[in-house]
């Protein structure tokens, strides 16, 4: 990940709780620069605090990718805080559970590129399986970007629509639960 448009341009990630923290440790441990991320957290653990990445610093005007990894009822205060960043070359990847691409779109410019990605329960230890589906904004170059980040917690698979993320999530959230209860049993 060091000779990458991400790596150049830097990479913002908003949210660094469980499934942000997965992802941080597994873009740092495929090459990802330090310096060529930055993560906004309002409460961040020592543990991000000792990875040497940008925190709650100024963010670059035009990152390559911002990664949006807050919980769902904070979206509404988050998402408006990189409204600058919209309706430009930076692509938008979210891992929001229940928020959609037109929401992005909504709060963001209708024509800044968005991936909407669903990862599953394993992904917060690398083993998990992420759902993606872009806008019609997001070229070829952008979603194996976004492929590319998220798959450091697991597989992506890349859908058709959006109306897809509900059945996958349904069966890829629930599945591993299932068989967790079966071992257990």
């Amino acid at each position: 990940m060091q000779d990458t448009r991400i790596a150049k341009d830097g990479l913002v990630l908003l949210g660094c709780g469980k499934m942000g923290s997965a992802m941080l440790a597994g873009w740092l441990a495929r090459g990802l620069p330090k310096s060529s991320v930055w993560v906004i957290d309002p409460h961040p653990s020592d543990w991000l605090k000792d990875q040497g990445v940008n925190l709650n610093q100024e963010l670059p005007k035009t990152p390559a990718v911002v990664l949006v990894a807050v919980k769902p009822q904070m979206m509404g205060d988050a998402l408006p805080t990189l409204q600058a960043m919209g309706n430009g070359k930076t692509v938008f990847v979210s891992v929001a559970a229940g928020t959609t691409i037109a929401t992005f779109e909504k709060t963001l410019g209708g024509q800044t590129p968005i991936v909407r990605a669903m990862p599953n329960t394993p992904a917060a230890i690398g083993q998990g399986i992420t759902a993606i589906v872009g806008n019609d904004h997001v070229g070829e170059t952008a979603m194996d970007e976004a492929e590319k980040l998220l798959s450091a917690v697991g597989d992506v698979v890349r859908l058709d629509e959006e109306a897809q993320i509900d059945a996958v999530t349904g069966v890829s959230g629930s599945g591993p639960a299932y068989v967790f209860h079966m071992i257990e049993t």
